[in-house]
């Protein structure tokens, strides 16, 4: 498991992204964040998912001519048949399955796998993250919000009162596999009498729960641009010691028409990549988006706009 090394001497540092056509230009902004500050350190990035379109695939592989590694892995469900009863039978999406995967498609080629969501930006360096020693660990996660964490750890029945935020996951993929999370979290997934809420982090809180390494905030820094917008306010708030910063929210930094400060620095982070002539959204693209627009319009003291956006909100739900 040799490979390329970064300037300080240490090997490639492997990260998987999960991923379809529609998050791969926010995947693109996160790796370019994860490589300015950390220039150092090389990184070899996996893309897993089920299909993804020849444009996104030119770009990838554009992408990985430059300082990183990038490497595409198409998965066949039919290529898992040991998983053959979970994903035959499930009314799930295929996508949910497909972090669960990362250890035995990774296993051969890496020890340990940092696996991040696509709506995640670097602001530090993980270097610390990096010189972590998880030889005896399943996996490193870092703690949801409090009040996540205690409504969630009520609903479950979670003997030890944590849970964690999935977003972001480091993998010892030999004792994953030597302890069969990827079976049993799907068992759960499938078969649990639990509300599963939050399903496939839901399921993986209950078999890892007692099991995992909780390590600082700072590592998965959870930022709600609803929070703000909700108060006016479009300036980003102070990110503290923050090095990954997850804006896992239903507003993403890359809603040019939230008008909040995180998009300057998701279209940044773009502007490095193949995707940079994509550009952010303009408007909003779904009946959710559409409603939140009509009242954050609304209490910036426009209504005249709130009632524009609230009126195609209710025409695009009508549609449906």
């Amino acid at each position: 498991m040799s490979g390329p090394r970064g300037a300080n001497g240490l090997p490639s540092f492997h990260v998987a992204f999960c991923v379809d056509d529609n998050y791969c230009r926010a995947m693109a902004a996160t790796i370019a964040s994860i490589l300015e500050h950390n220039p150092r350190q090389h990184f070899t990035f996996h893309v897993l998912a089920f299909a993804i379109g020849e444009a996104h695939q030119a770009r990838l592989r554009q992408l990985g001519e430059g300082a990183a590694a990038v490497q595409l892995h198409l998965l066949d469900p039919a290529a898992f048949s040991e998983f053959e009863r979970f994903l035959g039978h499930s009314h799930y999406s295929l996508a949910i399955f497909t972090r669960l995967l990362i250890p035995t498609v990774l296993r051969e080629q890496c020890a340990r796998a940092l696996y991040l969501d696509a709506d995640i930006l670097c602001v530090g360096p993980l270097d610390e993250l990096i010189a972590l020693d998880i030889e005896a660990d399943i996996a490193v996660v870092v703690p949801d919000a409090p009040v996540t964490t205690r409504r969630r750890v009520a609903a479950l029945g979670l003997a030890h009162a944590e849970y964690f935020n999935s977003g972001v996951m480091l993998i010892n993929l030999q004792r994953w596999i030597e302890a069969g999370i990827t079976a049993q979290t799907l068992e759960t997934l499938l078969h649990s009498d639990k509300e599963l809420r939050f399903p496939d982090q839901d399921a993986l809180n209950i078999v890892l729960n007692g099991r995992a390494r909780y390590i600082s905030p700072r590592w998965n820094y959870l930022y709600d641009l609803i929070h703000d917008l909700n108060v006016n306010k479009t300036a980003m708030r102070p990110l503290g010691k923050a090095a990954l910063v997850h804006f896992a929210g239903a507003v993403k930094p890359w809603t040019d028409w939230s008008g909040h400060d995180a998009r300057h620095l998701f279209r940044r982070h773009l502007e490095q990549t193949p995707w940079a002539a994509m550009g952010l959204d303009r408007e909003p693209k779904n009946s959710k988006e559409m409603r939140m627009q009509s009242r954050f319009l609304w209490r910036q003291g426009k209504p005249l706009q709130s009632l524009k956006w609230f009126l195609r909100y209710l025409r695009k739900r009508a549609a449906k």
